[in-house]
């Protein structure tokens, strides 16, 4: 897939009309720069530092085999973000008739197909069944787990009571005050329930103990997932089977109980590449491989950007009336040209985050073996996560490729597995040769029973830095560095790193959405943006007087 870039010499872009400077081509940054060119007379100019479009939400193509960085499943609780995929990325036509499409309490009938862009029948969404399941003891469980009778027959009747009663004791006598995420997990599953399947997994995602960890992580990313909605949840998916249903829509249902999403044919970097064509365009310009290396300003305000071209190794600068931000803060502030309180600094050069390494590896089937003879068995999993909860591999978790779409493997008699390994840039298994990270992962896939070497046909690694903003260490005080930034009228923090919060892209891009409203408003405040939170009602009917103006409200 070709990346779109364009070359735009400096006197061109100097003799634009109102421009907005816009750091990063991930969804945020597009978003906004989309939503400029859609909404007003500004010209958007992005900035991003890498060859790729995307940022993490990025297809990468390797050898005609696709990877999805981290999974990207395609649903939201706002009709506004839900619209602008559709806009982008019709739903495939696969003969039917219209079916309805339900969320937040609202209805509208579908036309597969009815706009594909440019002609292309491949540029369109897909509906794709979830299903996530835990891998643990060598058996497979509901995600999130549900204690139903298949579960409590593979745990077996000890673990089933100590389950339960340490679920009641939880409910009579909870922690308090939640300092941290295992007071939080622990008030909310019981002291079995945590040990079994939460603590050592999240201990291996975020590399620190769950007790160092604050409860707001647990109340941004878990929030209202128990055993009691567990059970609720298991009793309605029963119901649901009895009858057909049309809708995908997500306004009532926890994010991991979600049971259906859209998916782009070709990986979710096919949506936004179709984005950057469109802005481009419409007047946008994107600059690839353009690091930005200072951000100036004056009497509060940002004046312009300088950018390194790692292609032609020269600088440039770039003045503009709105400048927006999707690079971690980390690095905005330590760019920032500003006499920058010492508080400040020293907060933002201590925020952490969680890198990430994903291990494809392409097979020809996923197998199990026989304990009594030692044969391999095909394997047939229809899940597109499995969560790896053994205790003796490093792996955190699997994607079966085939299975977010069958259009990501170029030869659907394989099968092409994403190996996620949670870790820092800094840890001797980040600094390994490729080759090694790559053997050792095919070890530990034949190691927990899902696939033999033999049938290993290839493998690639991929790093991602900064792919998770941390809650911990320096973010404590974190306010004291969105206090100051926000004192910039025209900078806006947009997107998961740009806020240093743990947004799915549908926030990400509403934070977009939002700042785009204040400017065309006139609104200097920005905590409607800052308010857009994991799991939290949408604040966008708060937005501004424009919100008429924007798509299905």
């Amino acid at each position: 897939m070709d990346q779109p870039v364009l070359s735009t010499g400096k006197d061109t872009i100097a003799s634009l009309q109102r421009k907005a400077i816009i750091i990063g081509a991930g969804p945020a940054g597009l978003t906004a720069a989309y939503e400029l060119l859609k909404r007003s007379d500004i010209i958007p100019i992005i900035l991003e530092k890498s060859g790729d479009i995307g940022g993490i939400s990025k297809t990468i193509n390797y050898k005609g085999n696709r990877m999805d960085i981290g999974g990207h499943r395609f649903f939201s609780k706002s009709d506004r973000v839900m619209n602008w995929w559709l806009n982008i990325l019709p739903v495939q036509d696969t003969g039917n008739s219209n079916f309805s499409i339900t969320y937040q309490n609202k209805s509208r009938d579908v036309i597969p197909g009815q706009s594909v862009a440019d002609g292309n029948t491949d540029k369109v969404m897909l509906v794709r069944q979830r299903l996530s399941r835990i891998y643990f003891l060598r058996k497979f469980f509901t995600y999130p787990i549900q204690l139903s009778i298949d579960t409590l027959q593979k745990l077996g009747v000890g673990t089933t009571f100590s389950i339960l009663f340490s679920y009641l004791r939880a409910q009579i006598s909870p922690r308090k005050p939640e300092k941290s995420l295992e007071d939080f997990m622990i008030n909310r599953f019981g002291l079995t329930l945590y040990h079994l399947f939460f603590k050592d997994y999240t201990e291996k995602v975020w590399g620190v103990p769950c007790h160092e960890i604050p409860a707001e992580w647990g109340a941004q990313r878990i929030k209202g997932v128990s055993i009691r909605k567990a059970i609720q949840h298991a009793v309605q998916s029963a119901m649901r089977k009895k009858k057909k249903t049309g809708d995908i829509a997500q306004k009532d249902t926890e994010t991991s109980l979600i049971e259906q999403f859209l998916y782009p044919k070709l990986g979710p970097g096919q949506l936004w590449e179709e984005v950057a064509r469109q802005v481009q365009e419409m007047g946008g310009i994107i600059l690839m491989q353009h690091d930005v290396i200072q951000v100036n300003t004056a009497h509060e305000k940002v004046i312009s950007i300088e950018a390194f071209n790692k292609t032609t190794r020269e600088t440039i600068e770039l003045e503009g009336d709105y400048f927006f931000s999707t690079m971690p803060v980390k690095e905005l502030v330590a760019n920032l040209e500003a006499d920058v309180p010492a508080n400040v600094r020293e907060i933002a050069a201590g925020l952490q985050y969680r890198d990430f390494i994903t291990v494809g590896i392409l097979l020809r089937r996923l197998s199990a073996q026989n304990k009594n003879n030692g044969t391999w068995k095909e394997l047939q999993l229809k899940d597109t996560w499995i969560y790896i909860q053994e205790k003796d591999v490093k792996v955190g978790r699997l994607q079966l490729f085939n299975n977010w779409s069958p259009f990501l493997v170029k030869d659907p008699g394989t099968a092409w597995v994403g190996m996620e390994f949670f870790c820092n840039e800094t840890d001797d298994f980040w600094k390994l040769p490729d080759t090694e990270i790559a053997a050792l992962a095919i070890r530990e896939l034949a190691k927990i029973g899902l696939a033999s070497e033999s049938d290993v046909l290839d493998s690639t690694v991929l790093r991602v830095e900064k792919t998770y903003p941390a809650y911990f260490g320096a973010y404590e005080h974190f306010d004291e560095v969105k206090e100051y930034i926000n004192k910039f009228s025209n900078l806006f923090l947009v997107g998961r790193n740009g806020m240093h919060k743990y947004n799915n892209a549908d926030h990400s891009m509403l934070t977009a959405m939002v700042a785009v409203d204040n400017i065309i408003a006139g609104e200097e405040g920005k905590e409607n943006i800052w308010a857009i939170n994991t799991e939290q009602e949408y604040h966008e009917e708060k937005a501004s007087s424009t919100e008429a103006t924007t798509p299905d409200k």
